[in-house]
């Protein structure tokens, strides 16, 4: 179930904080609850991701993003993500996640957010390609970044290792795979 009181929490503190140009770093802070966690009492692969979406939201609402997503009726995706899992975060257990953007294309938002355990560890990173979109299709990020009153900002030099995984997943099959004729992936 999606934590949807740990969102309105934490959308409510983005609010009060301080805003933030789109390649700043937002940092917030999260407690691994016994509903976060998998049979291996760590937390759950996919629960971390979710606390990435809430994350971004924070960042969104610093940036002032969620403000010209309502008045623009647009919607905000991910278009794809590369994560890496190094260390566990057990139950109970406090970190601090970070959260920014890197660069932008001509359509998309490359995205960072790790988690940091309270001893200095990283416990994981995620990069991600995010989109934001209206009824038409992608809105490009120069627009979105007018919109948010950012439209001076430079476009940030896209680091090499994203652009490897940019290039990597275009090489990518899609469909993913194909069927046979008695419906079974080959």
């Amino acid at each position: 179930m999606f934590p949807i009181v740990r969102l309105l929490k934490d959308l409510f503190v983005a609010s009060r904080m301080d805003p933030l140009p789109l390649t700043a770093v937002h940092r917030s802070s999260h407690i691994c609850w016994p509903w976060d966690l998998d049979i291996w009492l760590e937390l759950n692969n996919g629960r971390a991701m979710t606390l990435y979406d809430l994350g971004r939201t924070m960042l969104a609402q610093r940036v002032g993003l969620i403000g010209a997503l309502r008045q623009n009726r647009w919607g905000m995706t991910v278009a794809g993500t590369s994560v890496r899992f190094r260390r566990r975060i057990r139950g109970f257990e406090r970190f601090e996640m970070r959260s920014r953007a890197v660069a932008w294309d001509d359509k998309f938002i490359y995205l960072e957010q790790s988690m940091w355990k309270k001893n200095g560890e990283c416990a994981s990173h995620v990069m991600l390609r995010t989109a934001v979109t209206d009824a038409k299709g992608i809105v490009p990020p120069t627009k979105v970044l007018a919109a948010v009153g950012q439209g001076d900002a430079e476009t940030p030099t896209m680091p090499e290792w994203i652009a490897a995984w940019c290039q990597a997943d275009a090489t990518r099959p899609w469909p993913p795979m194909a069927k046979t004729q008695d419906g079974l992936a080959s």
